[in-house]
């Protein structure tokens, strides 16, 4: 089995922060949808308020401290990265953005990125495509179609017996999870094996919900 090392940074504040709630969900579905691929992943994740101080002493002195410099190794040589921030000011925290201009600018190019968010509301989630996609473009890495916003209400909202709702956080986790898990295999055309979910009706696209009342035809 194939060993791949997926890092996961948590820009979140608090204890417990939302922010690596969902950066652990994140991470340990993207590992077990890798698994069902006959893909061993090693995750490795940082909260960054541990990294502050250090963070902020870098800008000053130049001089990345042991822990640090380990983090940014790390996602500098990851194959694949998970990235989770919550909203101040309808972007990304200084915290988030301050360690993301630490990473050689040239590090990520076509490294898959995973990005989620959390803020006090749903119209926050804006953040993912005004803020975030854009620095990650910046970076040139390749960031998954699927990114995940979660706001308060998420945690708490209802599920079938699968575990699952239509636009629930936990579809929407397993969706993003199991598009960077793909980007760790490669069928020999170059295409990449999407690992298979379950899916309901009100998930698909009406092209598909054509296709199944038809036949296909």
């Amino acid at each position: 089995m194939d060993t791949k090392k997926l890092v996961v940074i948590s820009a979140g504040l608090g204890t417990p922060s939302s922010s690596r709630l969902l950066a652990d969900q994140l991470g340990d579905a993207t590992a077990r949808l890798a698994a069902g691929l006959g893909v061993e992943v090693e995750v490795t994740t940082y909260e960054l308020r541990d990294l502050a101080v250090n963070i902020a002493n870098n800008f000053v002195t130049g001089y990345a401290a042991p822990r640090l410099a380990e983090a940014i190794a790390d996602v500098e040589n990851a194959d694949a990265l998970i990235a989770v921030s919550p909203v101040f000011s309808a972007s990304y925290s200084g915290l988030f953005k301050s360690f993301f201009d630490l990473v050689d600018n040239k590090a990520l190019e076509g490294t898959p990125v995973l990005l989620g968010a959390t803020g006090g509301s749903e119209r926050h989630s804006m953040v993912l495509d005004f803020a975030m996609r854009p620095l990650f473009t910046y970076l040139r890495a390749r960031i998954t179609p699927t990114a995940v916003f979660a706001a308060p209400m998420d945690w708490g909202r209802g599920s079938d017996g699968d575990g699952f709702t239509a636009g629930s956080l936990s579809v929407r986790i397993e969706r993003a999870a199991a598009e960077l898990a793909s980007e760790f295999t490669n069928d020999d055309d170059g295409a990449s094996r999407v690992p298979q979910l379950a899916t309901r009706p009100e998930e698909k696209g009406f092209e598909q919900l054509l296709a199944d009342l038809t036949g296909g035809r």
